[in-house]
């Protein structure tokens, strides 16, 4: 083989390993990422079906029923809007309370309740993930000017 056509081969096995190391990289990325998603935009399927997603919002005041085995917790999740209902089974952070921010992960099953592997509960009271805050935020809008539109017709209707 002449040095032209040695080269050439470095090259191309060059590019062909970095090719394949990226695609590598970005399978184990993409099957790692779990993305984070409102009760209403669960409701309204946008999550994904049958992976494995994150859903954030505050623990409905009354919802927190506790199984006969100590470990499994039924649960509302909200975003104001809408309501998520979620099973975990296992040990609830300490700082898992009703009406307390809180982040579920885990699979939508097809009985329509979200089944956790995790549960995090929001460890400061000022702090909520950025997504969770807009969310919450447009939540109250929309019921604020649900509620305005609502007094603006009563008072139409006098």
């Amino acid at each position: 083989m002449k040095p032209r056509q040695k080269r050439l081969m470095f090259i191309v096995a060059g590019v062909a390993g970095v090719g394949l190391a990226a695609a590598l990289v970005l399978n184990a990325l993409k099957s790692n990422v779990s993305l984070y998603f409102t009760p209403t935009q669960v409701m309204n399927k946008e999550a994904p079906q049958g992976r494995s997603f994150r859903i954030g919002g505050l623990v409905e005041a009354g919802s927190v029923q506790r199984g006969n085995d100590g470990l499994t917790v039924n649960f509302v999740i909200t975003d104001m809007v809408k309501g998520m209902p979620v099973v975990y089974k296992g040990i609830l952070p300490d700082l898992f309370k009703e009406g307390k921010g809180v982040v579920a992960q885990g699979k939508m099953e097809a009985d329509g309740i979200m089944h956790a592997d995790e549960v995090l509960a929001k460890h400061d009271e000022n702090y909520m993930p950025p997504e969770a805050a807009d969310a919450l935020k447009r939540a109250q809008a929309a019921s604020a000017s649900g509620v305005a539109a609502a007094s603006s017709v009563a008072a139409t209707v006098k």
